[in-house]
């Protein structure tokens, strides 16, 4: 590899957070961005409500939600939204289940093996890849997910999803919202949780409910019993108290308040369109740096389906390549630790259950300055790996 440098870069990040959940504060955060939380307050007294109807309203506006959507605050993140969403209305038809990433696959394993439903099409790709879209039927049930976050892979648009179909779209957005455009016309069910794209605290997860979905909760009554936190619906109308900031449990005023806090900078910053733009320019930082990089590639093989939040690297060096994949992954591994013990970069490691290398959060809340002080640790990093493995050899 030409031009490795051998020594340290002399500049770090100033903000070495580059975790893809929970991900990196908003610039400027501080602690006391919480002094105003209502501890110790019930979350039903007026004010308790008035503060959790700010975030639903911020969430509205930011993130430009039609009219007619509810939107509501449930517990157990991201995942518990999506488990509300499938556990209360899939069964009356069959399902088209997408998965191409982790938290994909998830939703197949509860669909197929949980709820155990009997018309359930899985339609799969590899790690890096989407799966046929044109194979999805809109006219059943549809589950997936907007934004890979464990591959960084996203789908491009929803030009697939028909606007006249009969089955609903059950979309987890949780590294997507406020950072890719999401066609709330072609979405009736969306979740997202707010220690993703915000950066906010974890625990709780945000539902979005069209007209649609509301009328299949209201029509369809499943053949199963419902956990109360799963309950959307009684003597068979929606609760509709719990889309007026009355949620289903207590939720933390610490993390109402964070939430308000992550989406007041986003207005101020210029909204949507520029926390959008906050994103896209974090991908540009990192695309130019793999443009100019031979030892590593994107996972995702197609520029049009790459994520400009959860982005995913794997290092193709053939002195690497040619490894076991034990090996490879150690090798990844060591690069994420050397960063780690040097506070240049934290948790940048790639998922679990994902193909071994990297994975740098590039939300709006990272600062592009610090993707670029990044670059040199990453290729340092690397040579230093490198040149251990070829001394053990």
């Amino acid at each position: 590899m030409a031009d490795t440098p051998q020594t340290a870069p002399a500049v770090k990040p100033a903000n070495p957070n580059f975790s893809s959940g929970p991900c990196a504060k908003r610039p400027g955060w501080t602690v006391e961005a919480l002094s105003n939380a209502l501890v110790g307050r019930s979350h039903r007294s007026k004010p308790g409500k008035a503060r959790i109807q700010q975030a639903i309203d911020l969430t509205r506006e930011l993130l430009q939600v039609p009219a007619d959507y509810r939107i509501g605050i449930v517990p157990a993140s991201d995942t518990g939204a999506v488990e509300t969403a499938m556990w209360s209305m899939l069964g009356e038809r069959g399902v088209d289940m997408l998965a191409w990433e982790s938290f994909g696959e998830g939703w197949v394993t509860d669909v197929a093996k949980q709820l155990k439903l009997q018309d359930v099409r899985i339609i799969k790709a590899p790690y890096g890849e989407l799966p046929d879209l044109a194979q999805v039927d809109t006219d059943r049930d549809v589950v997936f997910t907007w934004n890979g976050t464990t591959s960084g892979v996203r789908v491009p648009n929803a030009d697939w999803i028909k606007a006249d179909r009969k089955g609903l779209t059950i979309c987890d957005a949780t590294s997507a919202a406020f950072a890719q455009d999401l066609d709330f016309p072609k979405l009736d069910v969306v979740t997202f949780s707010w220690q993703k794209a915000l950066g906010g605290e974890a625990a709780h997860g945000v539902l979005i409910l069209s007209p649609r979905a509301v009328e299949r909760l209201e029509t369809f009554k499943p053949d199963r019993p419902l956990p109360k936190i799963f309950r959307l619906t009684k003597a068979g109308k929606l609760l509709e108290e719990v889309f007026q900031a009355a949620t289903i449990n207590t939720p933390s005023m610490i993390c109402i308040e964070d939430a308000i806090d992550a989406m007041e900078w986003g207005k101020s910053i210029g909204g949507l369109s520029a926390m959008q733009a906050r994103a896209d320019a974090n991908f540009k930082v990192l695309a130019d740096w793999v443009a100019k990089t031979d030892w590593v590639d994107f996972l995702a093989k197609d520029p049009a389906n790459r994520s400009n939040t959860s982005v995913c690297f794997s290092i193709v060096d053939p002195a690497v390549t040619v490894l076991d994949d034990a090996a490879q992954a150690a090798f990844a591994k060591a690069m994420v630790s050397r960063l780690d013990k040097l506070g240049a970069a934290y948790d940048i490691g790639a998922y679990k259950d994902a193909p071994s290398g990297l994975r740098i959060w590039a939300g709006c809340t990272i600062e592009a300055s610090d993707l670029a002080a990044l670059m040199p640790w990453l290729d340092w990093a690397f040579a230093e790996e490198l040149q251990a493995l070829k001394a053990a050899a």
